[in-house]
């Protein structure tokens, strides 16, 4: 072909043409995008609309009927709620949740919804808090708590990302630090939380804080399984990722069952999270499945390949029907949406016919088995119960007889398949592309093409019937614990001191200023520890004495500037600079009842492998009892646990054991 060099200005016109069609395109498909979004913004306002309503109703009548009625309506009102998020999610992210970019199609995933919550105005009894009982002025926190409220209003919508998930754990961390200093055994905040079920839409309001805290570990529980359903599972790295986000799905619902009681929300109560995180743990089975078997780098001739793949899909089968059977009783039955049960059943028959299918793979394209090769196999099937006789190699050697299995293995895959396309179309199908569907018929086709290329007309051998596939996996999921004590942040209320004194479980009189000064003996105290500074011993008719400074109290100014947060060296350093003239000192004295812990115990541990149920009964946060009947009793956590287990917590009165002093805890004497 020859080029020929068009004269100057020959075609501008039709390249102008072009560029301008090339630069409206992308305008187009802006202006759709934003169309879409805003039409899935009017949509949620509705909803949100349609939700106010019901939950006034909700709360007005006291009628049985009516508030089921009502009930159901909110469930419908949060299901498409959690919908139009997630499409506008999709939408701003510019993700396909079920291609991801690659041709494979992948099975779609269960993510949950976050739980909603409305605002709080923390102001009011934060700062009547700080005046009444540590004796400052509220209003000079006034930044600390626009701060806390900044936090929370952020967490309502963190992104689905770990972004999200790093705010959600700060915010997590801080009601820790809120729940050490400002709450009492017999006390609360009187603040009124109110969150919607993720579940139901129901709302529910406590005054605990621990159901605030219970809400937000629900809360990184969802967002982890969204993040694990959102990974590119048709490549290793992403399946591994999603394998990772369910685990921690399940870790973080598991945490949740075991330490709080009293649930007020269906989501939140035991028989839910034990089954979320049955749930959470088969799809962490499932993406294990598919780590192992990507479409690229499958062996269809490898016999020991698709055999281990016959089993691995027979383990995510079995852990779907312990799902499915923990779903369809009550009364996760009544909380749990319809399509989710069903999507699960659907799944266990799919993953079922999927092992007989690479079943008949290797009896039927595989070389077959060395005598070495015969034991292992052996293995791949289940005894039937009602047989005695011992049975022969799993695997025939002679390709008539492979072929003969084959084929009843192939049948079974499409017989399963079909099963899982009935019940499929049992469900109301909610959204436009349902690829649940697509991938069961894909396979359904595959089977049908690979039976028909072994079918012969003039086959009249009599058919076998194929065995069960006995399950098995080289990686067994495991729940793991959120990572909430991972980048510990700073306590917004860290002016108030530190929390092994100033809490509201202590009390405590501000004595002072109380000037020092030298004699010849010295101050006449001993110094020991850090944060804040304790005067270990008073040297009778010495300085500190005459002054009126005791054995237990807590430096917590010298010379005007506050020290509750300096270390022993520092105030000893400013006493020694202080010379003849002597220092002004500010103490405070614990009164009876507060419940110090010892000088080994000084800093309370909020964060570990059992989170905030350490903390609670290390500070003595008890749930009160309530004063009188209620059908729906307060969130608390649970004092199931032995202290062995939640890890160092010694029993009132016994004898600690000596560890080696720091030079904090040195006495040092002036």
């Amino acid at each position: 072909m020859i080029l020929e060099e068009r004269p100057d200005g020959a075609g501008t016109g039709e390249k102008s043409a072009r560029l301008q069609d090339c630069d409206s395109l992308p305008q187009t498909q802006r202006g759709q995008l934003q169309s879409r979004r805003a039409r899935i913004y009017q949509q949620i306002d509705k909803e949100l609309q349609m939700r106010t309503g019901a939950e006034n109703l909700y709360r007005a009548t006291s009628n049985s009927r009516v508030r089921e009625t009502v009930a159901l309506e909110l469930s419908y009102v949060n299901s498409h709620l959690q919908l139009l998020k997630e499409e506008l999610e999709e939408l701003s992210g510019g993700v396909d949740s079920g291609r991801h970019g690659s041709e494979a199609v992948t099975v779609p995933m269960i993510p949950l919804g976050l739980k909603e919550t409305k605002e709080l105005d923390w102001s009011t009894p934060l700062k009547e808090l700080i005046s009444v009982h540590f004796g400052e002025d509220g209003a000079s926190y006034e930044a600390e708590i626009r701060e806390l409220e900044a936090l929370r209003q952020a967490m309502r919508t963190p992104s689905r990302n770990e972004a999200g998930l790093e705010l959600l754990t700060t915010y997590y961390q801080q009601l820790c630090l809120l729940d050490a200093r400002f709450l009492t055994p017999a006390g609360s905040l009187r603040l009124f939380f109110q969150w919607y079920d993720s579940l139901t839409g129901v709302p529910a309001q406590q005054r605990a804080l621990a159901f605030e805290k219970g809400s937000v570990l629900f809360n990184i529980g969802a967002l982890h399984t969204q993040i694990g359903a959102r990974q590119d599972r048709a490549c290793v790295e992403g399946a591994h990722c999603a394998v990772e986000a369910f685990q921690r799905a399940a870790g973080a619902f598991s945490l949740l069952r075991e330490n709080f009681s009293h649930a007020p929300s269906p989501d939140m109560s035991a028989a839910s999270l034990s089954a979320l995180e049955q749930l959470m743990m088969a799809q962490a089975q499932e993406c294990v499945f598919e780590g192992l078997s990507p479409p690229a780098s499958m062996a269809p001739r490898d016999c020991l390949a698709q055999l281990h793949l016959a089993q691995e899909a027979a383990q995510v089968a079995a852990e779907y029907r312990l799902v499915h059977r923990t779903m369809a009783q009550p009364p996760v039955h009544d909380y749990l949406p319809v399509s989710w049960t069903t999507l699960v059943h659907v799944k266990a028959e799919y993953f079922c016919s999927l092992a007989h299918y690479h079943i008949a793979m290797a009896l039927c394209d595989s070389s077959p088995a060395t005598e070495g090769e015969l034991p292992a196999h052996e293995q791949v099937f289940l005894q039937p119960p009602a047989s005695s006789k011992p049975r022969g190699p799993a695997l025939p050697l002679e390709l008539g007889e492979r072929r003969k299995l084959g084929k009843a293995h192939l049948k079974r895959a499409i017989l399963g398949q079909e099963e899982a396309l009935r019940l499929h179309t049992l469900c109301r199908v909610l959204r436009e592309v349902d690829l649940l569907r697509a991938v069961v018929a894909q396979a359904l086709q595959r089977s049908l093409a690979k039976y028909s290329e072994l079918d012969c007309e003039d086959d009249f051998c009599e058919a076998v019937e194929a065995p069960d596939i006995r399950p098995k996996t080289h990686q067994k999921p495991e729940a793991r614990m959120p990572r909430l004590s991972q980048g510990m942040g700073p306590d917004i209320f860290h002016r108030l001191g530190p929390l092994s004194v100033f809490s509201a479980k202590n009390r405590w009189r501000l004595v002072g200023p109380i000037h020092l000064t030298r004699g010849e003996g010295g101050f006449g105290l001993t110094l020991r520890g850090d944060s804040p500074v304790l005067i270990a011993a008073v040297i009778p008719g010495g300085q500190a004495a005459a002054a009126g400074l005791k054995e237990g109290d807590y430096i917590v100014a010298v010379n005007g500037q506050p020290c509750r947060w300096w270390r022993h060296a520092e105030v000893v350093a400013e006493l020694r600079a202080a010379g003849d003239a002597g220092a002004s000192l500010q103490v405070v004295s614990l009164l009876p009842g507060s419940g110090l812990p010892g000088l080994g115990d000084r800093r309370p541990a909020l964060l570990g492998p059992r989170g905030l149920l350490r903390s609670q009964r290390e500070h003595g946060c008890k749930t009160p009892a309530s004063t009188r009947a209620s059908p729906r009793p307060l969130l608390g956590w649970s004092r199931k646990t032995q202290q062995g287990k939640t890890g160092g917590c010694s029993q009132p009165g016994a004898p600690a054991k000596a560890a080696p002093p720091s030079p904090s805890e040195l006495p040092g004497r002036l």
